[in-house]
């Protein structure tokens, strides 16, 4: 899907594996992960040849450990995997993935585990494993992923400086077992205060703590002078930049210092202590070899877990838990202070809540800016309707204000049809087809042109499906036949809608479909030219210029409702305006002649005829540009599953045709609407 990895293999079991706890049978996800990894979890009695299935050691395991211990059967200990969900499990949420161990659990010290074996015995030296590592843990460190990736990156740390302590729930059996009790976490605050002097001591409260689940070690009454207590949900990212210092008992966060650049203090014998990334005060003596980031990252994160993929019921790699966490936590922060919505039209306000609303309260909608801003919740607009009141209201209450938009992958079928999108943007500067002002699309442009070799793979991988799909924007499909051209050079002449925003704000001189058809026939006298009508004026949705007699003149061929990407792949360039067929044949590899300012020009990898701003002086490769236009602007929404989901999922989704379609009753108002758009001089 998004990385190089493919599907783990299961290994050869097929097992009975007998369960003593309901959560086996009851948590959907967790029976399907375990399915899928060769194990048919059951109730009964287990024979020798079965296994048994525990909680790690959870208070439930004991029945598990005496029927083992009864029959011969063999324990598998299961856990949730070190990247699981936005929120804990003890909410609901189910997890991306499980460690399932045939030796023993991750955190227990007492004997190797799989994972130990594994960081020990596993030659780790594959460079494609440990640049894949890597890029893993820039990418974490880029989208602040955690092991509960509802935190807010925009959250401030305390001032740098500080001595991080980081705490864990009482009574967790990754302290018991992990050769520490509930006094170490007393000594460790003492010991991070006499090794600092003087500087200020910042103690992290666990999640669950933090959402009232279960209590800590550390509360308000620790706190003084120096020491402080961190509740919000800040990145742990955020946290470690600032720190001097790490100290942790057996805390996950103890092993994400490891990746942040840190060698922590360690009060107790978690997985990633004994390695020589830490400083342990309780040594495990077995674990003698050292190890380097990367070789803990591709035995913890790759090699040992089993990463489940909810969109398409499946087990696969790393990089693919990697994109549903960052679709996932990117909705969280963006829309978990919810927001209140201007200027939607009412077919658009369910789709927009099922986009909105999943992570945070629901869309409220208002009809003017006053009633909008009087919510006190940041404000978004259909970019289209976005006014100077508006942003002055805004302004005034100080209240962000975003733009919303189609994204460049929408649907199959048209938004004119009512069918609703999988892909929007929303922008917070201006908006991607308004050359006037800056958008926030220009700026991860520039950006990109710095991106590490991973992101461009990725981008680069997009493209190859985009291509071998044909997966384009609307997704129309239609005739494919072009006339003989007589070996003829052909150029091809997307028509637009004229009275588009993106016409009145980005064409300058050549605003008409009837100009751009004559432009490309001066620059290109001896060429086959190919004219494509908007099919949003094809389907009678939108009024379109027609350019009439003069049109037969200039075009060789008018391909009518035909398949634009089967236009594109007979074309040699291709002249427009600002249409987005100009952006999907610089994917293909066709030259792209642009007499406008669409946000894909100015940047190197187009011919500009027209006026382009001045501030896009960057020069990003063509994967960089898509990695921007394509994966870091948009969002997704997986119509099938109803979360966020990766661009690659969309893509999935358009090609297969795993699309709802829209209701009767919206066709036709679709349809009203493009007549009265033909028939405004019935009203002028």
């Amino acid at each position: 899907m998004t990385g190089t990895a493919q599907t783990p293999p299961a290994g050869t079991l097929n097992r009975r594996a007998v369960c003593f706890s309901a959560g086996f049978l009851t948590n959907a996800r967790v029976r399907r992960i375990l399915t899928l990894a060769g194990h048919r979890p059951c109730l009964g009695w287990p024979g020798p040849g079965d296994d048994v299935l525990v909680w790690g050691h959870s208070r439930y395991a004991a029945r598990g450990e005496r029927a083992a211990r009864a029959t011969g059967a063999h324990i598998v200990r299961v856990e949730d995997a070190f990247l699981r969900s936005l929120h804990p499990g003890r909410g609901g949420e189910p997890p991306l993935g499980l460690t399932i161990d045939r030796r023993g659990a991750w955190f227990d010290s007492r004997q190797p585990s799989d994972l130990e074996h594994l960081l020990a015995t596993h030659p780790l030296d594959d460079t494609a494993l440990l640049d894949r590592a890597r890029a893993a843990i820039e990418r974490m460190r880029e989208g602040h992923l955690t092991k509960y990736c509802a935190v807010d990156p925009t959250i401030p740390a305390p001032p740098p400086g500080y001595v991080l302590v980081i705490d864990q729930t009482r009574g967790d059996a990754s302290i018991r077992l992990g050769g520490a009790r509930d006094a170490t976490f007393r000594e460790m605050l003492v010991w991070a205060q006499q090794e600092n002097p003087g500087a200020r001591i910042v103690i992290k409260t666990h999640p669950e703590t933090a959402g009232g689940h279960r209590p800590g070690h550390f509360g308000p009454e620790h706190t003084g002078d120096r020491i402080s207590l961190c509740t919000v949900p800040v990145s742990p990212w955020t946290l470690m930049e600032g720190a001097v210092a790490v100290y942790t008992v057996s805390s996950q966060l103890g092993f994400e210092s490891i990746l942040a650049g840190h060698r922590p203090q360690v009060f107790g014998q978690p997985f990633y202590a004994g390695w020589g990334l830490s400083e342990d005060r309780t040594p495990v003596d077995r674990r003698q070899r050292r190890l380097t980031r990367a070789q803990l990252v591709a035995g913890a994160l790759i090699l040992y877990p089993r990463w489940y993929d909810p969109y398409r019921d499946r087990l696969c790699g790393l990089e693919d838990v990697l994109a549903t966490l960052e679709a996932e936590a990117r909705a969280w922060r963006q829309d978990r202070h919810g927001a209140v919505a201007v200027g939607m039209r009412a077919w658009k306000r369910a789709p927009l809540q099922k986009v909105f609303a999943a992570h945070g309260p629901a869309l409220r909608f208002a009809d003017t800016p006053g009633e909008a801003v009087r919510h006190r919740r940041p404000v978004m607009v259909w970019a289209g309707k976005e006014t100077e009141t508006l942003r002055a209201a805004c302004d005034r209450a100080g209240l962000p204000l975003a733009r919303v938009e189609d994204g460049f992958l929408r649907s199959r079928g048209l938004g004119a049809e009512l069918i609703p999108p999988l892909s929007l943007v929303t922008d917070d500067l201006g908006i991607y087809y308004d050359p006037t002002r800056a958008s926030r699309l220009e700026h991860l442009i520039t950006e990109a042109a710095a991106l590490p070799p991973e992101r461009l793979r990725r981008a680069e991988r997009l493209i190859g499906a985009l291509i071998a799909t044909g997966v384009s924007k609307y997704n129309l499909g239609g005739a494919a036949a072009l006339p003989d051209t007589a070996g003829r050079e052909v150029v091809l002449v997307p028509g637009q809608v004229e009275d588009d925003a993106s016409i009145r704000l980005g064409a300058g001189q050549v605003a008409t479909n009837l100009a751009l058809l004559r432009t490309a026939r001066a620059r290109h006298p001896e060429a086959f030219v190919v004219y494509k009508p908007h099919p949003d004026v094809e389907a009678g949705l939108r009024a379109g210029g027609r350019a009439g007699a003069d049109l037969e003149r200039l075009a060789d061929h008018v391909a009518a409702h035909a398949d634009p990407m089967a236009l594109i792949a007979r074309a040699d360039r291709v002249v427009t305006m600002t249409s987005l067929l100009g952006f999907e044949a610089l994917l293909r590899g066709v030259p792209v002649t642009v007499t406008g300012a669409p946000f894909y020009a100015g940047w190197g990898l187009t011919e500009d005829i027209g006026a382009v701003p001045a501030r896009r002086r960057g020069r990003p490769s063509l994967a960089a540009l898509v990695h921007a236009v394509l994966i870091a602007y948009p969002r997704y929404h997986d119509p099938v599953t109803g979360r966020p989901c990766p661009v690659e999922v969309a893509v999935q989704r358009l090609a297969s045709g795993q699309i709802p379609v829209p209701a009767l009753r919206l066709r036709a108002l679709a349809k009203l609407q493009g007549w009265f758009a033909g028939h405004a001089w019935l009203w002028r």
